[in-house]
């Protein structure tokens, strides 16, 4: 009899929305099940617990965690979200970050997005999402980083006509420049000390604050509420999935 699917695990819809967007099966060996392992790496990040710790139903735990990490390497969690967010609507796009605490353990060393700050020892998430709260980029630095610095390098995907919506940390001649360059408007709260302060509109401002929406799904995953992980690259893949199920939510919910 086949298995009864657990709250956790992938739809039919879901996976339908994926399923073409996988490699390719290679000739030779047969692979396992890509979503009953799926499932179990959806499981595991929905949960929090080691990798040791997946459900025998879901199979070896010693498969999820290496197809995890293998598929990590070859871009398939980057490209599956990229694939999976393209209709995103750009007319108004947010920018903020949020904070997650490092497991008391992990010591960094093998990171440059571990730091300190007043949380503590921790990494920090920025994300641009779209009108529907939906991410449109993501990124990790150390705890301590500067916002804005980082949004330097996020900045790419926002096009011409786009409004960016942003608070205070934002605030700085080379975004609003960079911003206009590209054709985008800045709608980013000025700094207090600022003597001939930029154009600035409340009511767009107070528009739902949706990335922090975003924010609050993407930590209902516990392991990406909480850093486990020693290795950046493993951690932003963590952050990829949960982006990408929560694309695939959305989308089931709309059609």
């Amino acid at each position: 009899l086949e298995m009864a699917r657990h709250r956790y695990d992938l739809t039919d819809a879901e996976w339908n929305s994926i399923e073409p967007l996988l490699p390719n099966k290679s000739r030779g060996v047969k692979r396992v099940d890509d979503r009953r392992v799926l499932n179990g790496i959806f499981w595991r990040m929905r949960v929090g617990a080691p990798w040791a710790d997946i459900p025998e139903r879901y199979g070896p735990h010693t498969t999820c965690y290496n197809r995890f990490v293998r598929w990590r390497k070859a871009s398939v969690w980057a490209r599956l979200l990229c694939a999976i967010s393209e209709a995103y609507d750009g007319r108004v796009q947010m920018i903020d970050s949020t904070s997650v605490r490092v497991q008391q353990r992990q010591k960094g060393g093998l990171s440059d997005c571990m730091g300190r700050s007043r949380g503590g020892n921790t990494t920090k998430i920025h994300a641009i999402v779209d009108r529907n709260g939906l991410p449109i980029a993501l990124k990790l630095t150390a705890g301590q980083a500067h916002d804005g610095k980082a949004f330097e390098t996020m900045m790419g995907g926002i096009g011409e006509g786009t409004v960016l919506l942003a608070d205070r940390a934002y605030d700085s001649d080379a975004i609003r420049a960079k911003l206009a360059e590209q054709g985008a408007l800045a709608n980013i709260r000025p700094l207090s000390v600022r003597k001939d302060p930029p154009a600035f509109s409340p009511k767009v401002y107070k528009m739902p604050n949706l990335v922090e929406r975003f924010f609050s799904k993407l930590k209902h995953y516990r392991a990406v509420a909480t850093r486990f992980c020693r290795h950046d690259a493993n951690y932003l893949a963590s952050v990829q999935l949960a982006a990408l199920r929560i694309w695939m939510r959305f989308n089931e919910s709309v059609t």
